[in-house]
């Protein structure tokens, strides 16, 4: 398999990092794609208590683990996964180049 090209922001390392310090240990999260949304995929994120499967591939940047399934990366392939405070609220973001189209909220795409 190709080499990831998603990518960690230190921002969403830290929040990660940070929401995990209050799980049992091992927990993980998971992010994935699936089908649904406003746009006709959107992004799932899963606080799991789980070792990484074969064909995920893991991220780990400042004490945050996030794993992500084969089939989700290749609709993420080249994403970077931010996290952002403003006006409206905090929230993660994927900044995914193969999104053509996204809704408002920025939680579901196309490709």
């Amino acid at each position: 398999m190709a080499e990831t090209q998603v990518q960690l922001t230190d921002r969403a390392a830290e929040r990660i990092a940070k929401i995990l310090e209050k799980q049992p240990e091992g927990t993980v999260l998971r992010v994935a794609v699936s089908g649904g949304g406003c746009s006709g995929f959107q992004y799932e994120y899963n606080l799991v208590q789980e070792s990484a499967n074969e064909d995920d591939i893991v991220l780990q940047k400042k004490n945050a683990t996030v794993l992500i399934d084969s089939l989700s990366l290749e609709f993420m392939q080249g994403a970077e996964i931010d996290f952002v405070q403003d006006l409206i609220g905090q929230s993660f973001q994927i900044n995914n180049p193969n999104a053509v189209a996204s809704c408002g909220c920025g939680t579901s795409f196309a490709v």
